[in-house]
């Protein structure tokens, strides 16, 4: 019989997840090669996201940078309304099973909306992403009924063990409607796009995991991650004179983390910020 101890810690709960927010720039990638690493160590994490769709140049993420986001401790990585910004990916996302890009895209973009992960104990995870349609710089298709389909082949506690619901859209209310509308069917919904992590993490009634925006992987010390001059500039004057450029310097990882139970519903959610500007906080 094994008793608890000090040598011995024991997991009474499913799994341990981590989902990291928009990675922007090179401060952004050199935060999760340098940090990942070793917080999948310390946090025994079972199963890594991370949205990567700013991660290159601040617009896309090309094939190289990915691969770099999975050596340091991806399991998934999301991607969001510049999915596609650097053409590569329009080929890498069909030979790298581990990228999602959203479900209601382009019917004539290729890659997967939705996939289950094999985690090492061999669990499985399912993620999935959708873009809003609120406040969004083109319409997409519904995004309720593109992830309704995702749900019914897929029922927690079923075929998943666990589900992760990337929410990728401007408005607030949008976010906090899909919250309501996975709870019971997701493990987790969070959302991504406007790079300002909510501090509204929360648990609803039937065991869904939610937090309004992950906010970002990258320098706070900026205008949403980018260079402040630019974006002052075109505030003040309503001009643009240069493209917009990563802010460098000392990035925060910011995102959720969350664990579950046995039947796939969170059973403690906390905000993670490591590193960078931001008051710290994690598991």
């Amino acid at each position: 019989m094994l008793l608890p101890n000090d040598d011995v810690r024991i997991r009474s709960h499913g799994m341990n997840i981590l989902f990291l927010g928009d990675v922007v720039g090179r401060s952004g990638r050199q935060a999760i090669t340098n940090q990942l690493p070793r917080l999948r160590d310390e946090w025994e994490l079972d199963f890594v996201v991370v949205n990567g769709e700013n991660a290159t140049s601040g617009m896309g993420l090309s094939g190289s940078h990915a691969s770099a986001l999975i050596e340091a401790g991806a399991d998934c990585i999301t991607l969001g309304d510049h999915a596609f910004d650097q053409k590569d990916m329009l080929q890498f996302i069909d030979n790298e099973n581990r990228i999602i890009r959203p479900l209601n895209f382009s019917k004539a973009s290729p890659g997967q909306g939705a996939r289950l992960f094999a985690t090492r104990t061999g669990k499985q995870v399912l993620v999935t992403q959708a873009l809003g349609q609120v406040f969004m710089k083109r319409p997409f298709d519904d995004p309720f009924s593109a992830l309704e389909a995702v749900f019914r082949a897929h029922p927690l506690g079923g075929l998943a063990d666990a589900i992760i619901v990337d929410f990728h859209g401007e408005a607030t209310s949008e976010k906090m409607a899909m919250g309501h509308w996975c709870d019971g069917r997701a493990s987790l919904m969070v959302g991504t796009h406007t790079h300002v992590p909510t501090s509204d993490a929360m648990i609803l009634p039937k065991g869904c995991g939610y937090l309004s925006d992950a906010g970002m992987c990258g320098n706070y010390n900026s205008v949403i991650g980018m260079q402040r001059d630019e974006p002052l500039r075109r505030f003040i004057t309503g001009m643009p004179k240069e493209r917009f450029i990563p802010a460098l310097g000392d990035a925060t990882l910011s995102g959720v983390y969350i664990e579950t139970d046995n039947d796939g519903h969170a059973q403690r959610i906390e905000m993670v910020r490591q590193g960078g500007l931001l008051q710290q906080s994690g598991p």
